[in-house]
């Protein structure tokens, strides 16, 4: 299906205050971005580099004044969310060097604690892709998704206790649950058709039979219409932005994807 995604945010900047930011989409397995548009008001300069996961990231000073950040992208991806029940396992020396670091524990994702309680929900399960799928089931059924109730990344320990939480907390816990049986798990972040309410939207991924497999489980059916901005190990790596200096939240953010014909696609 043909995409078109928009991010609009505007901010109230008081002092020059450096960003980085992560907006950019990239091409890969799953979409393919054939136009985009990215602007800034006031136009500053912008220093754009790819970092240790590969994703498109962006460095500027936003000057005192109300900064707009528009961004806009037509984009082709998958009508289906591929699924594989009975895909292996992948035993740990047979795993890519780039996959490994997606096995450790991360800030928010202490894969070290659920060990035993990962065992538990996917007892009788094929190693592989059946026991993620066990895990994705376990989280629709036992936390409930509360879309908007918080802005302030939550780790899965804590999402376990209070079994509430946005996408981004519920795939926090998906992730460890996932490393903990040694299957490397990464947190994405980018845009859902369909998604209600609009907004950001958050979902993992794991790494099954030599490919990454999507899963997501604040969705009651796994459709197509998913758009990655940015894969990492957690919510610490995959901010769409980060600012230093005195705090600064967006005054509107606005936030659209868009189903267009292929002939409306802006080549």
């Amino acid at each position: 299906m043909w995409l078109r995604t928009t991010c609009a945010l505007m901010f109230d900047i008081t002092v020059p205050t450096p960003f980085i930011l992560m907006l950019r989409l990239r091409s890969g397995a799953q979409q393919w971005v054939a136009s985009e548009e990215y602007r800034f008001k006031p136009s500053v300069s912008v220093y754009e580099f790819t970092d240790m996961y590969g994703n498109l990231c962006q460095r500027l000073i936003a000057p005192p004044s109300t900064f707009s950040i528009y961004t806009s992208a037509d984009v082709k991806t998958a009508d289906e969310v591929d699924q594989a029940p009975g895909a292996p396992f992948v035993e740990i020396e047979y795993l890519p060097d780039a996959v490994l670091s997606y096995l450790l524990p991360s800030r928010y994702c202490e894969s070290d604690r659920f060990g035993q309680m990962a065992t538990e929900i996917t007892t009788g399960q094929l190693l592989g892709y059946d026991q993620v799928k066990a895990i994705e089931t376990w989280l629709r059924k036992s936390i409930r998704y509360e879309p908007g109730s918080s802005n302030i990344a939550v780790s899965a320990v804590e999402v376990n206790l209070r079994k509430a939480g946005v996408c981004r907390d519920l795939s926090h816990l998906g992730i460890a649950l996932c490393r903990s049986l040694s299957i490397p798990a990464r947190l994405v972040v980018g845009y859902l058709y369909g998604l209600e309410p609009m907004d950001m939207h958050a979902w993992f991924e794991a790494y099954i039979d030599g490919r990454w497999y999507t899963f997501d489980a604040t969705q009651a059916q796994l459709t197509g219409g998913y758009v990655a901005i940015g894969y990492g190990r957690d919510a610490a790596d995959v901010a769409v932005y980060n600012q230093f200096g005195p705090p600064v939240y967006p005054i509107t953010q606005n936030i659209r994807v868009q189903l267009i014909d292929e002939k409306h696609a802006a080549w």
